[in-house]
């Protein structure tokens, strides 16, 4: 800074003071020319990593300048003449912030997720409820499984067929009972069916009365005659083991003067649309009655078999204590998915046929039990 001409000094220094100001400027310019000196040795790496120790970053053109033995920047130097801004000297961003996306990652795309998916996992199967919901239920690694091969299935004149090698392994059914009213037995073996499975009679689901099927005693005779093989159901309301044997001597007494060549099933299932008796039992309960009756039947000498649908295979009774017994599976659909070992398979309830009026219920077998 320039002082003005019209300064006149009057601090009245004496000499001894002066001597004192002079001594110690000396004394601070040795320590500045050797501290300069050290500088001008050191190499340009070691004076950068000091820079990086302290956080101050000296442009790299004032760093190579220094290391050819130019004088060392000032301070003014340094900050002035520096890109270098305040947010540059912020230690705690050199640490990234650790956010609840890098500590979890989405479940969606873990393998596990998509391995535990039941649809893609081949360990369940789905379970389709009248009422549109849906359940996948866990296949269970201890009961036997089917082994049929889908693409073998031939549709052929209405009539669902089963090949392997070529030769078809299969026979074409038709389930009969008073709702089909009379029936041509002629006609409906030229259509092809091989086997009939005929009610006999059914438990009252309100009344709990045994009631012979009105048609029964005519069916058996002309389908017979026919020369069509005969199976048999009976449509259960049974509340009690008891009730399950009444059924089955039932079953028996009027099956005893003819050739049965195909099984003896038992079919319990809910009512639709209305209360029955056996809405009460339990799975256990129900497991036990289905036992019962089998048991009865095939003690008798006669092919046994249980009836039902996927849903009441499923989840209504305990298969795992009814292996003993080939199942007949009724399923409408061109493709069954139930998991299961089953012999004889309903799959369709709305067929047209030559021989019976109206809709007729269809099934195939994959078992010729007129040589078992």
């Amino acid at each position: 800074m320039r002082l003005p001409e019209d300064y006149n000094d009057h601090s009245g220094l004496t000499p001894t003071v002066v001597s004192a100001i002079v001594a110690v400027t000396l004394f601070v310019g040795a320590i500045l020319a050797v501290v300069l000196l050290m500088n001008s040795q050191s190499p340009a790496g070691k004076r950068q990593a000091q820079a990086k120790e302290t956080g101050v970053f000296i442009e790299e053109e004032t760093l190579e300048q220094s290391a050819e033995g130019s004088s060392y920047p000032d301070t003014e130097d340094i900050l002035t003449g520096s890109t270098l801004s305040p947010d540059d000297f912020d230690f705690w961003d050199m640490y990234p912030e650790e956010t609840e996306e890098a500590k979890e990652p989405s479940q969606e795309e873990t393998p596990e997720t998509v391995e535990n998916d039941p649809a893609t996992d081949g360990k369940h199967t789905l379970i389709e409820y009248d009422d549109g919901k849906e359940e996948w239920v866990l296949i269970s690694p201890y009961l036997p499984k089917h082994e049929y091969d889908f693409t073998r299935l031939v549709y052929q004149s209405n009539l669902m067929k089963y090949y392997e090698d070529g030769k078809l392994v299969s026979f074409v059914g038709a389930d009969i009972s008073k709702y089909q009213d009379y029936v041509d037995f002629g006609k409906l073996k030229k259509a092809g069916v091989d086997f009939v499975m005929l009610r006999v009679g059914a438990r009252g689901y309100g009344s709990g009365q045994l009631v012979l099927d009105e048609y029964f005693a005519e069916n058996i005779k002309r389908a017979s005659d026919a020369g069509l093989e005969i199976g048999v159901y009976f449509f259960s309301q049974a509340i009690s083991n008891e009730e399950a044997v009444e059924e089955a001597n039932m079953v028996l007494e009027n099956i005893k003067d003819y050739e049965i060549t195909y099984p003896v099933a038992f079919d319990m299932e809910y009512i639709e649309n209305d209360a029955s008796r056996i809405d009460s039992l339990s799975k256990s309960e129900k497991t036990e009655i289905t036992k019962t009756f089998l048991d009865t039947i095939q003690n008798a000498g006669y092919k046994a078999m249980l009836y039902g649908d996927k849903e009441w295979l499923l989840k209504d009774i305990d298969l795992s204590k009814l292996t003993a017994y080939d199942v007949w599976l009724s399923q409408e659909s061109d493709i069954p998915d139930y998991p299961y070992r089953f012999t004889m398979w309903q799959y369709t309830k709305k067929a047209s046929i030559d021989g019976i009026a109206g809709y007729a219920d269809l099934n195939i077998s994959f078992i010729d039990y007129s040589e078992k």
